[in-house]
């Protein structure tokens, strides 16, 4: 005779059913903290003021601590699927999202944080994230390309924007690195952040002077970028955008940094430079724009790359504000105003949708596949 007997009510559920939700959150998340704390970043350099950037600093400061925790059980409870994602060349270069995260949080901890935490607060709070930010987006610019070559398989004319984004990250760096140099000693010190933010500059600079032609010529000869993917094109002013917000960056310091040579030097570069990328940056924005449109006339739907319209526009409008500054023209002015519309509407579009997608469980779900 058999005896069937019911489960104990205590039973523990096994780890993956327990913590469903965490096992398909990807470091691609991160981008909404970096969109949210350029909002914030941007918003200082108008030429008027926006009110509540504070809060939505503070915002993006509770995104970033939210993420880490949720990151963490993601490593904890499901590290196959981490090792997974590692292993996707689709998903591994969202790695330099977080090193990003890290950075723009930093960045608005000294343009606007002081204003709602102090200064005794904010200038050590933006040391840690600098720190973290700018060795977690070295060893990613690193690692991920390696991956690529040795692990990854990837398939010919699989090239996308997503490529770009942990090579960017040291960009980021670069931009943070000046607005920390006023609170390092004179001398050495300010020198050598000056010249070692100008260095990972350059690395991202030639980086990304790799890659985009590759990707390129993937939307050349092989059409347009599927649907969900098409948001990435964004991603290309991401590098257009910071590099020139960075030079621009460096010039206001270089002065009690460096000798008048190089520091006047810095000054003519970061207008020389920023002027052409900056135009480059708008014929871009002009093609990714016309893209978006043909995509969402063949039903393209919402998902996390559509993060991908926020911190990349941000970047424009701090660079144009950055040479609305050293040039003193007031169509940079304008220029910055118009972006910086763009970027919260993107931001408040982006918002919604993932705060609903969130409600009704469909964007921690598993991928569908066919």
């Amino acid at each position: 005779m058999a005896t069937l007997t019911q489960p104990r009510a205590h039973t523990r559920a096994p780890v993956a059913v327990r913590r469903p939700a965490l096992r398909h959150l990807g470091p691609n998340w991160y981008a909404a903290v970096m969109g949210t704390a350029i909002v914030a970043n941007a918003g200082t350099g108008l030429p008027f003021h926006v009110p509540g950037l504070p809060i939505v600093w503070a915002l993006s400061l509770a995104l970033l601590v939210v993420l880490l925790v949720a990151r963490a059980g993601h490593w904890l409870h499901h590290r196959d699927q981490a090792r997974t994602h590692l292993l996707d060349p689709t998903v591994a270069p969202f790695y330099g999202c977080m090193s990003m995260a890290f950075l723009a949080v930093g960045i608005g901890s000294l343009s606007v944080g002081a204003d709602l935490i102090g200064e005794s607060a904010a200038v050590p709070l933006a040391w840690v994230l600098y720190g973290v930010g700018t060795v977690t987006g070295l060893v990613a610019a690193v690692a991920v390309p390696y991956l690529m070559v040795a692990r990854h398989d990837v398939a010919p004319g699989s090239a996308s924007p997503v490529w770009l984004l942990p090579v960017v990250a040291p960009m980021v760096s670069a931009t943070l690195g000046p607005l920390l140099v006023p609170h390092l000693p004179a001398g050495q010190a300010r020198e050598a952040m000056l010249l070692g933010s100008y260095a990972m500059f350059g690395m991202s600079l030639l980086a990304t002077l790799v890659i985009l032609p590759v990707v390129f010529s993937r939307l050349i000869h092989r059409g347009a970028l599927p649907l969900f993917l098409t948001p990435t094109l964004f991603l290309v002013l991401g590098p257009l955008g910071q590099s020139t917000t960075a030079v621009n960056k460096l010039a206001d310091v270089a002065g009690g940094a460096i000798g008048a040579p190089y520091a006047n030097g810095m000054g003519a570069f970061a207008v020389l430079y920023g002027v052409p990328v900056m135009g480059f940056a708008l014929m871009w924005l002009a093609l990714a724009v016309a893209m978006v449109v043909r995509a969402a006339r063949r039903g393209m739907g919402f998902a996390m790359t559509w993060w991908a319209f926020t911190f990349p526009v941000g970047t424009c409008v701090t660079g144009a504000e950055g040479l609305a500054r050293h040039t003193q023209l007031h169509a940079f002015d304008w220029l910055a105003v118009a972006l910086y519309v763009l970027l919260v509407t993107a931001w408040l579009v982006a918002g919604f949708h993932t705060v609903r997608g969130l409600v009704n469980g469909k964007l921690l779900a598993a991928p569908v596949t066919k």
